[in-house]
């Protein structure tokens, strides 16, 4: 894997890092700019990594993907532009054979509505949006979602709502009657996170009536893992950036790189990188031989967030007020540091499950 996990690794840097700014921007340019990068990883056979080979992909175990998906985190956008982030939509939809082929070309984009204004994210199976069956068999949707990332570009909504049987997983179109963007809700300055009402939006039935939180766990379950990756290679990029201007940037009493306070940055920010890694790679390992990987999980994703704010921190102090401006990537990846303590539950709900059942 070494091999393929270096040609990523090339490819992001000099194909897509490039071009974060255009894609931020957004509009019909980063879509364009998207397809264009999109052939280019479909030239380098780089293309779905992780994905079925009937789907188009290279059928990497989650094991062997787990090096690339790291490669990959280097990028917020590369996902996207590799095409694995189709990998959780195949994982959930894998009934919905109609839809799967789009999903990994491409053609597809898909959202992920869970959590409501009004409702705890940690606690799904208290939703209010309600879905109701027509008589022709058919489902109605009503309720709010927000922090649904990308809706605004999003073709399907998987939107988790209560039926008659119980929390039950809905398709949505995102063009359909009924589905309204309400309004953008920046995280820490940066956009991408959306607020939108159902009201008699459609809904194509995901997996059985009232089984909707298996289907959402199964998500939730490989995102945690996918998250932890690729916050493992946006740490990097943040150490990488942090040991250059160290290295580089001199005072009247020496380069930064001389001094121990720096050196003490340095040092927890590498002990941070090399202690979480072995705990991510446990979980893609068990989960690949179909394991039970929960408390696993717990420990890697509260580890892996943690372990991202603390190097992002320690890069922009080593930068001072630099790593605070538009010149770098550290603002942004300090950004998702810190979200990362809050998505996929926050820290406080995996400390305690695993804690209970240590104890109990």
């Amino acid at each position: 894997m070494r091999d393929l996990r270096d040609r990523v690794t090339r490819f992001v840097a000099d194909r897509v890092v490039p071009h974060e700014a255009d894609l931020d921007a957004g509009g019909a340019a980063a879509r364009d700019l998207l397809h264009r990068l999109r052939q280019e990883a479909v030239n380098e056979e780089l293309w779905g990594l992780p994905l079925p080979p009937d789907l188009g992909g290279a059928g990497l175990s989650l094991a062997d993907y787990a090096h690339v998906a790291e490669a990959e985190g280097a990028s917020d956008h590369a996902p996207a532009v590799l095409g694995s982030t189709a990998l959780l939509d195949v994982n959930v939809l894998g009934s919905q054979a109609g839809q799967l082929r789009r999903l990994a070309r491409g053609e597809l984009t898909l959202c992920n509505a869970m959590t409501e204004p009004d409702t705890p994210g940690s606690d799904p199976a208290l939703i209010t949006t309600r879905a109701h069956p027509e008589p022709d068999g058919t489902w109605t949707l009503h309720g709010r979602k927000w922090f649904v990332t990308g809706a605004d570009r999003a073709d399907l909504a998987l939107v988790l709502a209560r039926a008659p049987a119980g929390p039950s997983a809905f398709l949505v179109p995102t063009d359909a009657p009924g589905f309204h963007l309400v309004r953008e809700l920046p995280i820490l300055g940066a956009g991408g996170q959306w607020e939108l009402s159902l009201e008699g939006a459609p809904g194509q039935l995901v997996g059985t009536e009232g089984k909707g939180l298996r289907v959402v766990g199964r998500r939730v379950r490989l995102g945690r893992l996918l998250r932890c990756l690729r916050w493992l290679g946006q740490a990097r990029r943040a150490f990488l950036l942090m040991r250059e201007r160290a290295m580089r940037r001199s005072l009247s009493t020496g380069r930064l790189a001389d001094h121990q306070l720096v050196q003490a940055l340095v040092f927890d920010a590498l002990l941070a990188i090399r202690t979480t890694r072995p705990l991510v790679f446990q979980v893609a390992h068990l989960l690949d031989a179909g394991r039970d990987a929960r408390d696993d999980t717990a420990l890697a994703k509260v580890a892996a967030a943690r372990m991202l704010q603390q190097v992002s921190d320690a890069a922009i102090q080593v930068y001072g007020a630099a790593g605070l401006g538009p010149d770098t990537p550290l603002p942004a990846l300090f950004r998702t540091g810190r979200m990362a303590r809050l998505l996929d539950g926050p820290d406080e709900l995996h400390i305690t499950t695993v804690a209970r059942r240590v104890l109990a």
